[in-house]
């Protein structure tokens, strides 16, 4: 039976917290103070700020270069005014002093001559600057007023450079954890929102998640040694964490049916197996060593059976249930419990039979044989099996099966099963059907083994009787239920579901591929029409 190996990611991925800070001062002037970062790693919105700045600072350069233009004029323009003045205060002195002389003034009042002209053109002529002065002052100040009015506005701190957004406003700064606004202090920023630090717990032990790297599972942070706890596979043998492979991954091995999980390395550093329902043995746990080197857990050991002499009762069971399927046993055939190495020299001395399980357990003789057989339970002490009593039995052919054989020391219903399945043996060589393929007769054997199970995992849960597919409508039977009564344990329950899991998945040509085919054909046509076609063709029906 082969074992599931599940490989698994080591473990969740890390995530990051990122922390800030947040201040309330200068007339709710707010700064964010965050992880430092280098210049390579500014983002977009950083980049884009910067350069508004600087073209801000630009504008700010030309509008006090401006001004101080327009300084620089009035400056000039008032300068030019004095002159002026000073040029007026002279003509006034001159004229007065023309005033004062009689012959020029009765002179210039008497005649237009040509030198009053040039002195009155002169005149004009040098108010011509002054005009032009007066026109360049006024453009300079209705420029300095444009560059007023479409110069940006400054702050309340006389910066043009207006003040940045911040980067979480407090009204949509609202804690993940609680709901509640997050005010002064450390926050922290994860899993796309912010939180108050006491607020950021583990999902697991509730206790804030301080580290600066944390674990999610279904969208909940834990701590990286919660989540290893809560997640990380654990070996059922050694009860450590699974370790991960090269690759970081999870590897471990699973049983298909106990789905118990373990370490791959405990196949191979001597970890016992129970050689019945094979499960792997747990450290510091209590198991039965026995003669021939099989190990059987204890739970194993309450139902097993450990001689020829207490194997009777089940056998005379079996019995009655091939009877009820009017499949009656005549011959008295002789049923011995041996050890491994009994019942590996039989298989040796016998020509008869397939033999394809990994591990024989049963066998159907048809030779004359000396077998060592087991007539009495041994004692177990300290682990081990302690004073075995065997004594030599000697097989006389009188029918073609001389004696079946079955390995000793194995739980009930694995025993019957075998039994079930070694008797149907008998029955064919008795009956007859002789040379048939490996795949049909042993499998139409795991078909009997698979009903007697079904029986009694019905009987032991308090069920009432099962019917087994109908044949032709001239031979239909049910399968009669085990006299064996009581209920049987949850374990054992569990341990007959398991050996018919056995039957079912086995993956051997004769045992797996004839068992499905052959249980097939019953429950499409019945055990004895079954039966019946396979003695006629040697093939089961279709």
């Amino acid at each position: 039976m082969g074992w599931l190996t599940k490989i698994l990611k080591g473990s969740s991925s890390s995530h990051r917290i990122s922390e800030g800070r947040y201040h309330d001062r200068y007339e709710n002037e707010e700064i964010w103070e965050e992880p430092p970062s280098t210049e390579d790693a500014l983002s977009d919105f950083d980049q884009e700020e910067i350069d508004r700045a600087i073209a801000f600072s630009l504008v700010e350069e030309d509008e006090r270069s401006a001004l101080s233009l327009v300084e620089d004029d009035k400056k000039s323009t008032r300068s030019s005014v004095h002159e002026e003045e000073g040029s007026v205060s002279s003509l006034e002195e001159d004229h007065n002093d023309a005033v004062s002389s009689p012959e020029p003034e009765v002179r210039n009042k008497g005649s237009n001559s040509p030198s009053q002209e040039d002195q009155k053109g002169k005149k004009v002529i040098d108010e011509d600057p002054h005009l032009e002065e007066d026109e360049q002052l006024a453009m300079a100040i209705q420029e300095s007023l444009n560059i007023n009015m479409n110069s940006p506005p400054r702050n309340s701190h006389g910066s043009l450079f207006p003040r940045l957004p911040s980067f979480f406003p407090s009204v949509y700064r609202i804690c993940a954890g609680c709901n509640g606004e997050i005010g002064h202090g450390r926050f922290l920023s994860c899993m796309g929102g912010v939180w108050h630090p006491e607020c950021f717990r583990c999902h697991a032990c509730n206790i804030p998640i301080s580290d600066y790297e944390f674990s999610m599972s279904d969208n909940r942070p834990f701590h990286k040694s919660c989540y290893k706890e809560h997640h990380h596979p654990k070996c059922d043998v050694c009860k450590n964490f699974i370790p991960t492979n090269g690759a970081g991954l999870i590897e471990y091995r699973a049983h298909p049916f106990w789905l118990q999980k373990y370490c791959p390395g405990h196949e191979h550093d001597g970890t016992p197996r129970c050689c019945s329902c094979e499960r792997m043995e747990p450290r510091d746990t209590k198991y039965l060593l026995l003669d021939d080197g099989r190990k059987l857990c204890l739970e194993c050991l309450d139902s097993s059976i450990m001689d020829t002499h207490e194997c009777q009762p089940l056998y005379l069971e079996i019995q009655d249930f091939y009877e009820g399927l009017n499949m009656k046993i005549e011959q008295q055939v002789p049923l011995l419990l041996v050890e491994r190495q009994a019942l590996n020299e039989a298989m040796e001395g016998e020509k008869h039979g397939h033999h394809h399980m990994p591990e024989t357990r049963g066998l159907c003789l048809s030779e004359e044989q000396t077998i060592s057989t087991i007539i009495r339970r041994p004692r177990v002490g300290a682990g081990r099996i302690i004073d075995m009593f065997t004594e030599p039995y000697k097989l006389v052919r009188k029918c073609e099966v001389t004696a079946i054989l079955i390995l000793y020391s194995l739980p009930r219903l694995l025993t019957g099963s075998i039994l079930a399945h070694e008797m149907m043996h008998a029955w064919l060589r008795l009956k007859g059907y002789s040379n048939l393929p490996p795949d049909v007769e042993e499998g139409i054997c795991q078909v009997l083994a698979h009903m007697w199970l079904d029986s009694e995992i019905m009987a032991g849960s308090g069920g009432t009787n099962a019917s087994s597919s109908s044949s032709s409508s001239s031979s239909s039977s049910s399968v009669p239920v085990s006299s064996k009564k009581g209920k049987r344990s949850q374990f054992e329950k569990q341990l007959g579901e398991f050996f018919k899991h056995q039957i079912e998945s086995d993956t051997s040509a004769a045992y797996g591929d004839g068992f499905r085919e052959g249980n097939k054909a019953v429950l499409k046509y019945g055990l004895r029409s079954t039966l019946e076609h396979v003695r006629l063709t040697g093939r089961f029906p279709c």
